[in-house]
């Protein structure tokens, strides 16, 4: 029989967080939120970030890497505004991620008399910006509300849930016994849907399979259709790493390259499954998608939305294949579109070293001094958007960790996540100077936890995404130059070693030299010595004005 525990608010917290198997938690302490924060850091880890934002990414990040929950707490009011641009990001990606927020003390909730720390409408501010929010309004309710969270949390296609928590009800004295974590698994999907989609995929001469993020947790079903069918396989850059990047028939993330849309015009067959089909990774839904389009999501809204599907499945995406799997979908695929999705994975990463140059030197000595399960987390940045998320080989979806919304600056915070979560193996953050400087006192924190993390950061002194765009668009530049600080001497006044790449000979060597510390590292790329790319990335966005890419 389990005995019952006593203790208050905090205790009761560490108690749901370790039935949710978190043993480290994302914060900042403050006057709102001191019970829960004491009886994390009591038994549990608590790390205090420096921007309640990196809170959240944090838990974002540990929560990929894990395939778990995060968690992050927060204090009321500006506290938990300035979360909200982090839970977009978690809300875009569908991390679990739990974020719970203080309040003020129950008797003054909706006054508006402007006690501290209170805001108007703040769980109308955490509905808009998480799947699931709630506000604990007595002691009695506050495990269940806060187990309802964690539960809406971990449900596929998952999200951040959002508890607010007044700080009196935190300090109440709470009776509370250990229970099973339970979670609602996706329904099984209707039989007759699966038939349908069967039936337009049985006898495909020309298939391609279009993976998004829904396949993370299917890759050994994925893997064995793509090799049954010999199909061509597409990727969102959520989709990543399901299917190891070095598999003949992986072409990865490149259906928006001419190379990409060449093979989908010529398909007869598209299998779309877990996707969004994001605007930059199908040139604004200028893609071409095969006359027959079967369309595989938990989402029922999803199927047809961006691009018309003959056969639509609500399903988990596993569950799916397991049926295609079972079923017979025929062996008529021609072996000539088998060798031309071979041949089309070589291409496009042929043409994109070319465009690359020496900087595909970068991505070869990553991939070639870090484990293959290690995280990978990338900023929004030029190298990231270049070679990181397309031509640096992923081999597991845990590894593979970046702002799917595109917000800038979340990339360091998320890899100081994925480093806590697991810190037998080193993370990598690859960063550019001007997303950095969003959360530049993060350093901070990774000087203060000493995770296995070696950070990149590529110093071109501003926003290169942007000046490659303004300079690709015939402007004159505006707003992109920063200051940027001697990473030398910064890295010296907090305590964490440097290392500096000044040209392409030097990057195996030195990120080499990086890993082996086993500890916190900053590593520039001083790209004005490394010299430019022969063809300039700019971002994938049609301007209004101009032609359409």
């Amino acid at each position: 029989m389990t005995s019952e525990i006593t203790g208050n608010g905090g205790d009761l917290l560490v108690q749901v967080l370790r039935e949710a198997g978190v043993d480290t938690v994302f914060g900042i302490v403050s006057v709102h939120n001191q019970p829960l924060v004491q009886a994390v850091s009591k038994h549990l880890r608590f790390v205090p970030v420096r921007h309640e934002a990196t809170a959240v990414s944090a838990a974002d990040g540990y929560a990929r890497a894990t395939g778990g929950l995060g968690c992050a707490l927060t204090s009321t009011g500006t506290g938990a505004g300035n979360a909200a641009g982090s839970l977009i990001e978690s809300l875009s990606a569908g991390t679990s991620v739990l974020h719970v927020t203080g309040n003020v003390e129950s008797r003054y909730l909706g006054s508006g008399r402007g006690f501290i720390h209170e805001t108007k409408d703040q769980l109308g501010m955490l509905e808009a910006v998480s799947t699931y929010a709630a506000t604990i309004l007595d002691a009695e309710s506050a495990g269940k509300v806060l187990r309802d969270g964690i539960a809406r949390a971990l449900e596929k296609p998952g999200g951040p849930a959002s508890i607010e928590w007044p700080i009196d009800l935190q300090y109440a004295a709470q009776t509370f016994t250990p229970q099973q974590l339970a979670v609602t698994a996706p329904a099984p999907a209707d039989p007759t849907q699966v038939r349908a989609a069967v039936e337009l995929l049985r006898g495909a001469k020309r298939p391609v399979i279009w993976a998004g993020g829904g396949v993370a947790q299917a890759g050994p079903q994925l893997t064995e259709l793509v090799e049954r069918w010999g199909a061509a396989l597409l990727t969102s850059n959520s989709g990543r790493g399901a299917v190891a990047e070095d598999h003949a028939l992986c072409i990865g993330n490149y259906g928006s390259s001419p190379l990409g849309r060449a093979l989908l015009a010529d398909a007869d067959v598209l299998l779309s499954l877990g996707t969004h089909f994001r605007s930059n990774e199908t040139g604004d839904y200028s893609m071409p998608v095969p006359a027959v389009h079967v369309q595989v999501d938990l989402d029922e809204k999803a199927l047809g939305r961006v691009y018309p599907a003959q056969a639509g499945v609500v399903a988990d995406t596993a569950q799916f294949l397991d049926a295609v799997l079972a079923s017979d979908i025929g062996a008529a695929v021609d072996p000539g579109w088998t060798r031309r999705a071979c041949e089309t994975r070589e291409q496009v990463r042929a043409k994109q070293r070319a465009g690359l140059g020496d900087h595909a030197a970068l991505s070869d000595a990553v991939r070639a001094v870090l484990p293959l399960d290690s995280v990978i987390a990338r900023d929004v940045t030029i190298a990231s958007s270049s070679w990181g998320n397309r031509l640096l080989p992923i081999h597991d979806p845990k590894s593979n960790v970046f702002p799917r919304g595109g917000g800038i600056g979340q990339g360091l915070g998320m890899a100081i996540g994925a480093a806590l979560a697991d810190e037998t193996r080193p993370t990598l953050g690859l960063v550019g100077d001007g997303g950095l400087a969003v959360h530049f006192g993060e350093l901070l924190t990774m000087a203060q936890e000493q995770p296995w993390l070696v950070l990149l950061v590529c110093n071109d002194g501003g926003y290169g995404v942007l000046r490659n765009m303004q300079k690709g668009g015939g402007q004159a530049t505006y707003a992109v130059d920063l200051v940027t600080p001697d990473f030398a001497l910064l890295a010296k006044s907090i305590g964490v070693p440097y290392q500096r790449i000044s040209g392409a000979s030097e990057a195996h060597s030195v990120l080499e030299y990086a890993v082996a510390l086993r500890g916190p590292v900053i590593v520039e790329v001083d790209l004005a010595a490394y010299g430019e790319m022969p063809s300039p990335f700019t971002p994938p966005v049609t301007v209004p004005g101009t032609a359409a890419h």
